[in-house]
């Protein structure tokens, strides 16, 4: 993921995202740079438009976002129910204890 913040990093500071300065930026941050991951994202980047992948992606993560929360509430709700339940349990289960 680094290697992505760095080619974001220079496109927000309006440089040229190039091998060179991937690696500098990476350097900065105290990594190691690997030539040859720094060689395929300059190369799997050249010629994207990134603020149009940007916008792409800003869409698409609050579609996706909005399924993953229903599952939390529908099992607060199967939760809140079980909750229900548990106390009329644990009167029958003392009222056993006594005859």
């Amino acid at each position: 993921m680094e290697y992505i913040y760095a080619a974001m990093l220079l496109h927000a500071t309006g440089k040229k995202i190039d091998e060179a300065s991937v690696k500098k930026v990476l350097d900065a941050a105290g990594t190691k740079a690997d030539d040859a991951r720094v060689k395929s994202l300059v190369a799997a980047l050249d010629g994207v438009n990134i603020e149009e992948a940007i916008q792409t992606s800003a869409i698409a993560a609050p579609a996706a976002a909005a399924p993953a929360a229903a599952v939390p509430a529908a099992e607060a709700k199967k939760e809140a129910k079980v909750e229900e339940k548990k106390p009329e349990e644990a009167a029958a289960g003392l009222g056993s204890l006594f005859g």
